[in-house]
């Protein structure tokens, strides 16, 4: 027996025990589409070439059952008063569409790896300000940003040393006044950078005629600086100082001094 599938037209050959499987519906192997076999059902092939296969016509009427042997009650129908109307009914019954009910259920919650991605973005860029920190407060855009937010935040912000921006503006050497065997030197220090430096560390040379180093000496800041509270504040962005140092007198050799700042 041959059956033909009606999407794709493809001739099959089948037996009774294929039939019985699922009462004659069947899947095509071509197209994948069901569909019943019995309605195409043929024993020959017509004559080649042949698009649809004959359709076999039912040669017997089912027959009708009449007698019946047992019929289950009718329910009861409700009392008028305990009837509700459709409206009554429903109206307490919410219902959610099966699709939106399941799309809520899998939708993944995304708030908390944005937040997630915003705390390391947050702790990235606190550590990429911290490596370039003595850059971006030297440099003369970030500055005034970061110098009004410190102010907002009372913080204060670190100490940027750049020693070429410091210049010498004047300087002078003499006999101590009062301290026999000792020198006074005295130098005008100005700030030309655009932030406030921390103290410099200042080395004092001492020469002869040959500009041989007789007596050298280096100083802290705070064996310089009396003033403890200018000394954390710093040298503000553009001023001048004066400095004082007393040294020990090397003697007549000394006859000229260099200074330089660390």
């Amino acid at each position: 027996m041959y059956t033909q599938c009606p999407e794709c037209l493809s001739v099959f050959s089948v037996d009774a025990r294929t039939l019985a499987q699922a009462h004659g519906f069947v899947m095509c192997g071509h197209c994948g589409n069901g569909f019943d076999s019995i309605a195409t059902l043929a024993d020959q092939l017509p004559p080649e070439p042949f698009d649809e296969l004959p359709v076999n016509e039912p040669g017997v009427e089912p027959p009708r059952l009449e007698l019946a042997v047992f019929r289950p009650k009718a329910k009861t129908e409700p009392e008028p008063a305990e009837t509700l109307t459709g409206l009554d009914a429903f109206a307490d019954l919410v219902v959610t569409p099966r699709f939106a009910r399941d799309k809520r259920r899998d939708q993944p919650r995304r708030w908390p790896w944005i937040a997630a991605c915003l705390l390391l973005l947050l702790g990235l860029a606190a550590q990429l300000g911290w490596a370039l920190r003595d850059t971006l407060v030297a440099d003369p855009i970030t500055s005034p940003w970061l110098r009004q937010a410190c102010a907002i935040l009372q913080c204060r912000l670190p100490a940027v040393r750049d020693v070429g921006k410091l210049h010498l503006l004047a300087r002078d050497v003499q006999t101590h006044p009062s301290v026999p065997g000792a020198l006074l030197i005295s130098a005008t220090l100005r700030n030309d950078a655009t932030f406030t430096q921390p103290w410099p560390m200042v080395t004092l040379r001492l020469t002869d005629g040959n500009g041989q180093v007789i007596a050298m000496r280096r100083l802290n800041p705070y064996e310089y600086l009396d003033d403890t509270e200018a000394l954390h504040r710093g040298l503000a962005p553009g001023a001048s100082t004066a400095l004082v140092f007393e040294v020990e007198d090397p003697g007549h050799q000394a006859v000229a001094f260099d200074m330089e700042f660390e």
